[in-house]
């Protein structure tokens, strides 16, 4: 990305009435973000969701003057920016229609490592959530997860310490502009996280910790990571929107459970009574779920030679073909189904010996 594509991105992004969904509309049907401002009224009141408003605003002058301030502070902070159809980008969150279209980050961030979990929870921390984070924590390391939290008070900050303490990657994804730290007490902690992590938003450095930006900061958080885990819970909180957030991206779901009498176990109790998650009551509840046993030996399946599959089957083994190895999670996003029938799909071809699994819930057809 040139530094003019990225000023002229920047510039859609301050258009009133431009978000995601609606700035990667403009940029298929335009091609970058340059064209959006060159094309005709005309063309661009033919895509969906393009009203008279926003064919108004796309005028506004005064948002180039926005983008120049924020490309200014982006090269003297040495901010790194990237576009959602970048290679760095996160690689999950490509897949969720409401990711952000520029991301902003500081440190060393490094996500070729594809074990990417959230730990998340209430910012009242018990010291039973405390010592089962820990516990969780010391026992994935051998695997080196990266682990990503929101850098708040409580669950947060405790898993960015261990996530430190143990020597993995570690990613706080912030509610505000890279100008600043929210809570102001964590900023002793920065330094050390950039060492071997670093900082993410959406947020230009104009934009303040504002109460609505914690909902939009979570989506992030639950949409780049395989995994989300709630640690602890009232019945009600911002990990909880995170964990409905990531049930919606098709991402798995883990709980702690706790005693029914204790408040900040109420929030993780019922999303594992509604299904909402899977219990969690060790890290090999982790690794069996997300298949991140790596030194786990893959019984070999003879293929049939003569293999009657049905439609939905059909549909998956022909996408596999096309693809190769594949995410489970990918195979339902394209080929429409819920996460909770392509699991049974998937083994029903496993055994028929059309499809094999690989680690990381990975699926190749045979």
């Amino acid at each position: 990305m040139t530094e003019q594509d990225l000023f002229y991105l920047l510039a859609l992004q301050r258009v009133e009435g431009v978000g995601d969904i609606i700035a990667k509309k403009l940029l298929t049907h335009c091609g970058n973000a340059e064209a959006v401002f060159k094309t005709k009224t005309s063309q661009l009141a033919a895509i969906d969701g393009v009203g008279a408003a926003l064919l108004k605003n796309l005028k506004d002058q005064t948002v180039f003057d926005k983008a120049t301030k924020e490309l200014e502070f982006i090269a003297a902070d040495n901010i790194k920016v990237s576009f959602f159809l970048d290679e760095d980008y996160p690689d999950r969150l490509k897949h969720c229609i409401d990711g952000p279209v520029l991301l902003f980050s500081s440190g060393n961030i490094n996500l070729k490592n594809r074990k990417i979990i959230s730990i998340v929870g209430t910012r009242q921390i018990t010291s039973y959530g405390t010592d089962f984070c820990r516990k969780l924590i010391e026992d994935l390391s051998p695997l080196d997860p990266i682990i990503v939290s929101g850098f708040a008070y409580g669950v947060d900050i405790v898993a960015h310490q261990l996530a430190m303490e143990y020597k993995l990657q570690t990613i706080g994804v912030v509610a505000h502009g890279l100008n600043q730290i929210y809570p102001k007490t964590h900023k002793k902690y920065v330094a050390r996280v950039e060492e071997n992590g670093g900082f993410m938003t959406e947020f230009w450095s104009t934009s303040n910790p504002d109460k609505e930006n914690f909902v939009r900061r979570n989506r992030i958080v639950a949409g780049m990571s395989e995994a989300t885990i709630v640690i602890e819970s009232a019945d009600r909180g911002g990990s909880l929107i995170t964990a409905n957030m990531a049930n919606d991206y098709n991402r798995d779901v883990f709980a702690v459970p706790g005693r029914t009498s204790d408040k900040y176990s109420q929030g993780c109790n019922n999303l594992i009574k509604t299904q909402k998650a899977n219990l969690l009551t060790s890290a090999a509840d982790v690794v069996y779920i997300l298949n991140w046993d790596i030194e786990k030996k893959v019984k070999p399946v003879q293929k049939q030679l003569f293999v009657t599959l049905d439609d939905d089957e059909q549909k998956i083994y022909d996408y596999l073909l096309k693809t190769g190895k594949e995410l489970m999670d990918i195979i339902a996003l394209h080929c429409d189904f819920p996460i909770y029938r392509i699991s049974g799909i998937l083994l029903n071809m496993e055994l028929k010996g059309v499809v094999r699994p690989l680690p990381g819930k990975l699926f190749e057809a045979i």
